[in-house]
């Protein structure tokens, strides 16, 4: 058998380790031959691939990034794209194909399966938003690297007797920022599943002054006030999947308080730091063990479905369950986190 391996959507640590299990497994233990597609969905479109053996794989454990490039291709918009894409893989000889990525690339891997062509899914996202699985691959290094920039930015705000704000990656889900705002001891957590009362947070930030003490926040790039932002002019950057280009909330956040509380503010923004880096080993281990099950259920035709962490277990899951809907922050867990506001 010849699997079929790709990347797609934004990166993170850990996706070399996923393509290394497959591999390994799939040589040794399966004799499969396997080949990797370049740049996402990219690669099956235009039969763009590169072999993936022991040499290719050997020492990416550690490595972040991919070997093998991504891409925000998205075949479902492209006139005839999932049909280039069966006639790619019927072309270089592919039995199936191994998906790793989050909502957008899981959901055109559900898109293939639904016309017939084989495919299985590993959950692949930073933001921690996909459904069906307790951890994605990738959560775990975002979170400690925002928790050591919260812990870096603590000390220089209580030098300086400042606020500082530090804008995490979140789009429509508080992951990030919830779990690195509790780590790192964050005197406010701003996330996109609950528009934030800016007189309020500035409540929060005379407060811990007022107890001898500097104020840290940190904030989604989703997150949004009450009544939203004044109206940006001109018409917003998007991706092959609608996404619009984020960011700025902490730079309104670091105007508004030295504005209303009269307190010097510095804002700071995580961006792609968060997705570089070595895994942690959490997600060395996770990677790994999600790659092993996801090329397993390919020698058992289990087709169709996605790898999943649930408790300490790799189950097979629908396709249609990771993407039915996004796993945002319940209200019970945030009221956790306010308890230590101010």
């Amino acid at each position: 058998m010849r699997i079929g391996v790709l990347t797609g959507g934004g990166d993170c640590p850990g996706l070399d380790a996923v393509i290394r299990s497959v591999v390994r497994r799939g040589n040794s233990e399966y004799g499969y031959e396997v080949i990797g597609y370049r740049d996402g969905w990219k690669g099956p479109m235009e039969g763009d691939w590169m072999p993936l053996g022991f040499e290719q794989v050997h020492g990416i454990l550690t490595r972040g990034g991919t070997i093998l490039g991504s891409s925000r291709t998205n075949p479902v918009k492209v006139d005839g794209g999932i049909e280039q894409i069966r006639a790619s893989l019927e072309k270089d000889g592919v039995d199936g194909l191994i998906a790793i990525g989050g909502e957008d690339t899981l959901g055109v891997a559900r898109h293939l399966n639904d016309a017939g062509i084989r495919v299985i899914g590993v959950p692949k996202t930073i933001d921690n938003d996909l459904g069906a699985t307790d951890y994605t691959l990738g959560f775990d290094t975002a979170v400690n690297i925002a928790m050591d920039a919260l812990d870096r930015l603590r000390t220089t705000a209580e030098s300086h007797h400042r606020v500082m704000i530090l804008e995490v990656m979140g789009r429509n889900a508080g992951w990030i920022a919830f779990h690195s705002g509790m780590a790192g001891g964050a005197d406010v957590i701003l996330i996109p599943e609950r528009n934030f009362d800016i007189e309020e947070v500035c409540g929060y930030v005379d407060k811990c002054f007022e107890n001898g003490y500097a104020a840290v926040i940190c904030c989604a790039e989703g997150a949004e006030p009450v009544g939203g932002f004044p109206e940006a002019s001109g018409e917003q950057e998007t991706d092959a999947f609608g996404h619009a280009r984020l960011g700025g909330v902490a730079h309104w956040l670091e105007a508004e308080i030295a504005d209303r509380t009269g307190r010097d503010a510095r804002a700071t923004v995580l961006g792609h730091i968060q997705r570089g880096g070595t895994p942690t080993a959490f997600d060395r281990v996770l990677a790994t063990r999600l790659g092993l099950h996801a090329i397993q259920a390919a020698h058992e035709g289990d087709w169709g479905r996605m790898t999943a962490l649930k408790g300490t277990e790799i189950e097979m899951v629908p396709l249609e369950d990771a993407v039915a809907e996004l796993k945002t922050v319940p209200p019970e867990l945030y009221a956790e986190a306010e308890v230590f506001f101010g």
